[in-house]
């Protein structure tokens, strides 16, 4: 029997890319067997083996950077520009994990306390096995190689299933990394629909499940691991706020809230959609951004709209948008697919779905408030909470309330800034997900700890964990610990 096959298509012009298989659950299992043997021997080789091998990948990405970047662009429709910026993030973030992995995760002792003072404790993290990577289509190699690179040097095998709109990216990453590490198929690619994803996530030899995509489908992939109570790691989508204060820059404002807003047709999950501007800067903030719109070109500035359903949603939310606010620039007509001109509405209601809900899309809602808590409020008043941005030249009153943002990640005066350091954590709550991936904290994202404790000498006079225990040992016990710990603090 012939195997199914799916085409993915350049979405800007509907040529083919590229011809895939339509892998079934054999298929699926089959490459999680073979991921299991090589995990084995992943996690053999140990530190220092994987980092060598984890650096020739990173160079082999970087040789391959201009091809790469054409794969990412045809089938994304991205600017070659942004795909070769997103290549470049994604290889900082390899050669982070590769050269710290054994720093964060390596065997250390830790205090055993006045009641362990016989112990000597210690602390790991071990691979977990075979790690599922279900991959989004917005950011075809950054977004996923977050999991997959921190997975690999923790010392796992990674089976990674692309989404059906940019499966070659997938693949080709999958073929470089065997340039670099040939001995045992590490890390695989699998390519097919949604079957091919949810084989994966009910797979039980699957030891986590890192997943990208909308809030609906991360419930639906949850369902499927809690049959073998596979842990999950889930990046969903957001509804990042961006606050301008009363004292900003507001050229400066203009110019980043344009970008996060615009860049990859606002297919961003910490692309900026609600912006909140202090009444005092209100006006200039504005004529600044409507002034900088209008040289923004869909189709030359960023590209279309890299899955067609999207585009109902979004214009939906513009149709809504514009009934109840005023549109500063674009409209419904905006929409002429495959690309969205630039929207830009205020005084949208805070109920309305262009502010409630994720658009992915070139549009964002402007509000006037009267200063920087109410525009926090407003800010916080959101069922996603990834990432968000603030605007200041006040140090202490920019951090404090990027601090009181909720959402996983802020940016002060810049925009997705926290994307480029490898060592900060990413990842959200609420409807946005939970989990983290890059940084200390991806890395054990993909590790379990192993806790030690070893006896180096019996106390004397002390054997608490014996049934042969004395009742004037337990009550020596009892007299030191309320010695240590009675005395309440005033």
């Amino acid at each position: 029997m012939a195997t199914l096959t799916f085409d993915s298509l350049n979405p800007a012009t509907g040529a083919v890319v590229g011809t895939h298989p339509k892998q079934d659950a054999t298929a699926v299992r089959e490459a999680v067997g073979r991921a299991e043997e090589a995990a084995a021997w992943w996690a053999a080789l140990g530190p220092a083996g994987r980092r060598r091998r984890l650096l020739d990948y990173k160079a082999v990405l970087a040789g391959r950077l201009r091809e790469l970047a054409e794969l990412v662009h045809e089938e994304t429709g991205k600017p070659v520009g942004d795909a070769a910026l997103e290549l470049v993030l994604t290889i900082t973030h390899l050669d982070w994990a590769a050269r710290n992995a054994d720093k964060v995760l390596r065997r250390r002792r830790v205090r055993t306390g006045m009641i362990g003072v016989n112990l000597e404790a210690t602390l790991e993290y071990l691979p977990l096995g075979v790690v599922g990577v279900i991959g989004p289509w917005n950011y075809p190699v950054f977004t996923p190689m977050g999991s997959i690179a921190y997975a690999l040097a923790a010392g796992n095998a990674v089976v990674f299933k692309p989404s059906e709109l940019t499966p070659g990216v997938g693949v080709r990453l999958a073929e470089l990394f065997a340039e670099s590490v040939p001995e045992r198929p590490v890390l695989q690619a699998v390519t097919g629909l949604g079957e091919t994803g949810a084989a994966l996530a009910a797979d039980p030899r699957i030891k986590k499940i890192a997943f990208t995509g909308s809030t609906a489908t991360a419930k639906r992939v949850m369902a499927a691991c809690a049959e073998n109570l596979t842990p999950i790691v889930a990046e969903c989508g957001g509804k990042d706020a961006f606050i301008v204060d009363a004292d900003a820059d507001v050229r400066a404002a203009a110019d980043a809230c344009l970008w996060g807003a615009l860049s990859n047709a606002g297919q961003t999950c910490v692309g900026v959609e609600r912006v909140y501007v202090v009444d005092a800067v209100y006006e200039p903030f504005m004529r600044e951004l409507s002034e900088r719109v209008a040289s923004v070109k869909a189709g030359r500035d960023y590209g279309p709209i890299t899955m067609p359903g999207q585009l109902d949603i979004i214009r939906r939310h513009i149709d809504d948008a514009v009934k109840s606010g005023r549109a500063v620039t674009g409209g419904p007509s905006s929409v002429r697919a495959p690309y969205v001109d630039p929207v830009i509405v205020e005084d949208v209601p805070e109920d309305s779905p262009a502010v409630r809900e994720e658009t992915f899309g070139p549009t964002i809602t402007v509000r006037r408030t009267r200063d920087a808590r109410e525009a926090l409020e407003l800010a916080n008043a959101s069922a996603y909470g990834l990432a968000g941005t603030v605007f200041s030249r006040n140090t202490r009153r920019a951090r404090e309330l990027a601090r009181l943002m909720r959402s996983g990640m802020t940016a002060i005066n810049s925009v997705i800034s926290f994307a480029g350091v490898p060592a900060l954590p990413f990842g959200g709550v609420g409807d946005s997900g939970f989990g983290r991936i890059h940084g200390a904290d991806g890395l054990r994202e993909f590790a379990r700890p192993k806790a030690v404790a070893r006896q180096r000498f019996p106390l004397p006079g002390m054997n608490l964990t014996s049934f042969t225990r004395r009742p004037d040992e337990l009550e020596r016990l009892i007299r030191i610990v309320t010695f240590l710990h009675g005395r309440r603090k005033r």
